[in-house]
């Protein structure tokens, strides 16, 4: 609809400046004096030559005719107007006529008729000038009101899609995607937010999985080592007590052997805990600027409070950085739910950004758990989560070169991302 009415209001504007420019082309430009009423002026001025004042009325219908009279020696006896032409080279130069005024078949004088062709076809130009800025300024409008509407209704959805997609790409499924469901792109939009709470559950159950397999490979772990390390206690004991080299060597073939097991299993129960460090931080120059739009964009919910960041160079990876502050903020609205503080602060060679929530905060048993991962507060067992948040924050800000602080505050859970200062 509003396609539509922007489409007709281009049309009807466009009509509008055609008719306007076909008006001015097809204008009258007939720059010819009226000889009827030439003469009239003619006659009545020589009739009262005498009083000239009154030569110059202009009949009812009529436009009004200016002049100038002239004796014979080129002096102004009478204008109509003060600004018209006083001599006969000013009257050659603006095209005016020019008339021999004759009393009793002498001379007396000239009469110089002002030609206004020039002054009419300015005012015409004039008026065509004005109606097509008018023209134009209503197309700027139609076109500006136009601009905002496909920002608003297409534009802006896809930034939100932007950002959206970086947090997934990020690995940050928590953060729902918030979408007008009557916008033009509502259900194409509102299909990527389903994508993402499925991305979640496999999420989830991957994670389920993973630490699944982790019990499972731990468990191998001690049940294959628990024997391994019988038998290697018994070869040393029978090394020992042999006195046959050869058998004695057969005894330390079997402990060499039984360390190479051990070591087998020792990597392969690392190899479950480090996948992590496929995951690639890039540190760089950023201004501290930035941090603004990454606490914005991470509390979609507005629960936090106004501060002020000072300006400053910092060195972070802008990608993984707005990954921490996803799941900071994601923690809190999830198990705190409360309104939150967020503070930021230089502290040496650091900026601190400090973000507490209400929520009470963990036992103290909890909190030096909450960076280890699958590891989560005994009080939220019974809710959703993969416990890989803090865990993956934490691990961002030490490639950073920075820290990651978790306290119990004043109120609840606070979470201090200190960044370090670009060099």
């Amino acid at each position: 609809m509003k396609k539509h009415t922007f489409l007709a209001g281009l049309l009807l504007l466009f009509t509008v400046e055609a008719a306007a420019l076909l008006l001015f082309a097809f204008w009258n430009t007939d720059s010819r004096q009226d000889s009827v009423r030439v003469n009239e002026i003619v006659n009545s001025v020589q009739e009262d030559w005498e009083n000239l004042s009154d030569g110059g009325r202009s009949r009812e219908g009529l436009r009004p005719v200016r002049y100038t009279v002239l004796d014979t020696e080129g002096r102004v006896l009478f204008q109509t107007e003060p600004d018209l032409s006083s001599s006969v080279n000013m009257a050659v130069i603006h095209r005016d006529t020019i008339l021999d005024l004759v009393i009793d078949g002498q001379t007396v004088g000239k009469i110089i008729i002002d030609n206004d062709s020039e002054r009419r076809f300015e005012k015409r130009r004039q008026t065509l000038i004005l109606v097509m800025l008018a023209a134009m300024l209503l197309q700027c409008g139609l076109c500006m009101g136009y601009y905002f509407y496909l920002k608003r209704v297409i534009t802006d959805p896809f930034q939100k899609l932007k950002g959206f997609a970086q947090r997934i790409a990020g690995g940050n499924l928590d953060i729902p995607l918030t979408m007008d469901r009557h916008n033009l792109f509502g259900a194409f939009t509102e299909s990527f937010d389903i994508m993402r709470s499925e991305l979640k559950k496999a999420r989830i159950a991957e994670a389920k999985a993973n630490a699944s397999k982790k019990e499972l490979v731990a468990k191998l772990s001690h049940d294959i080592k628990t024997p391994v390390a019988s038998i290697k206690a018994a070869s040393e004991v029978g090394a020992a007590l042999t006195d046959n080299d050869r058998i004695r060597d057969n005894y330390t073939q079997i402990i060499h052997k039984a360390d190479q097991i051990n070591t087998l299993i020792s990597n392969l129960f690392t190899a479950t805990m480090e996948e992590l460090e496929q995951l690639s931080v890039t540190p760089e120059d950023m201004e501290s600027r930035a941090l603004l739009e990454m606490l914005k964009s991470s509390d979609y919910l507005h629960r936090g409070e106004d501060f002020q960041i000072p300006e400053c160079m910092l060195y972070a990876d802008p990608l993984r950085l707005q990954q921490v502050f996803d799941n900071i903020f994601a923690n809190s609205y999830k198990y705190a739910g409360t309104k939150i503080d967020v503070m930021v602060c230089r502290k040496g060679r650091r900026l601190d950004v400090r973000i507490e929530d209400y929520g009470g905060g963990v036992s103290e048993e909890d909190l030096p758990l909450l960076r280890e991962k699958f590891k989560r507060g005994s009080h939220v067992e019974h809710m959703e989560g993969a416990g890989l948040g803090l865990y993956i924050s934490d691990y961002f800000m030490r490639e950073m070169k920075g820290e990651l602080v978790i306290e119990n505050g004043e109120h609840g859970l606070a979470v201090t991302v200190s960044i370090p200062f670009s060099m």
